[in-house]
């Protein structure tokens, strides 16, 4: 198994004392973050700390924009247009963009957040609106979707660099899309089978779905969640994984 992979990591999403010292744990071993931008979590101070730390460590970072919904934070799917979610989508790149510009970086990609990920990932209407928000911002910008999805589709239509995301920690229905939250089997938290699984990924193209069904994957970029528990683990274990395998962790930068 030899070729590269970017290993992203959501971020900026919990300002307490232990959250920002477990997120800090997760930056050695990532290539790339994408940071909340205030709609599901965040502020702009958290926005910065965050970036300055990535910066420092020459991390590529994105934006994440999400519905406006801190209550549920940003995972219950909420009625909205395509317009509607182009204006929450190009006002939350405006802002990391800002921020990214303050500690001196570019802007790298966007990555929607949560329910509005997955919504754009089976909703063309819905997915163009997101790339059209990205394009109109800077179509330099490389846009991180679901494996197979309409997001990136839409995104390829576009003249976006798409980058198709596979999760570590999650299951996959037969579809290819993500199990729901709301099912007891959608997170994995065995360490050793979220490995497996994202080496099974990169080396055979194929993810075993809940049913036990292989389904087809393009794995450009893989996700880990930096609010799970070992968040900071977990990433420096997948990460040595991946690289005794053969396979270069590095981001995948805009305009390439």
């Amino acid at each position: 198994m030899t070729r590269s992979i970017d290993l992203n990591c959501d971020l900026g999403e919990d300002s307490t004392e232990s959250g920002v010292l477990r997120e800090a744990g997760v930056l050695p071993s990532v290539s790339s973050v994408s940071v909340a931008c205030g709609m599901h979590a965040g502020d702009p101070h958290l926005m910065r700390r965050t970036m300055q730390a990535a910066a420092a460590q020459g991390i590529a970072i994105g934006a994440h924009p999400s519905l406006a919904d801190r209550q549920h934070f940003g995972r219950r799917e909420l009625p909205v247009t395509p317009e509607q979610a182009y204006e929450l989508v190009l006002y939350q790149i405006g802002a990391a963009d800002a921020i990214a510009r303050s500690v001196g970086v570019k802007l790298n990609h966007v990555k929607p957040h949560g329910a509005l990920y997955n919504m754009a990932a089976r909703d063309m209407a819905l997915a163009r609106a997101v790339c059209r928000a990205v394009r109109d911002f800077d179509p330099e910008l490389a846009l991180y979707g679901l494996s197979g999805s309409d997001l990136i589709r839409a995104g390829e239509a576009h003249g976006l660099t798409c980058l198709a995301e596979v999760f570590a920690d999650r299951t996959y229905q037969p579809d290819g899309s993500l199990t729901p939250r709301s099912r007891p089997e959608a997170l994995i938290e065995d360490e050793t089978q979220a490995v497996e699984q994202v080496l099974h990924m990169i080396g055979t193209g194929r993810v075993r779905a809940v049913n036990g069904q292989e389904v087809p994957v393009r794995a450009d970029t893989v996700c880990i969640h930096g609010d799970a528990p070992r968040a900071g683990t977990f990433a420096a274990r997948l990460r040595e994984s991946l690289e005794r395998h053969g396979v270069q962790v590095r981001p995948v930068l805009r305009g390439t």
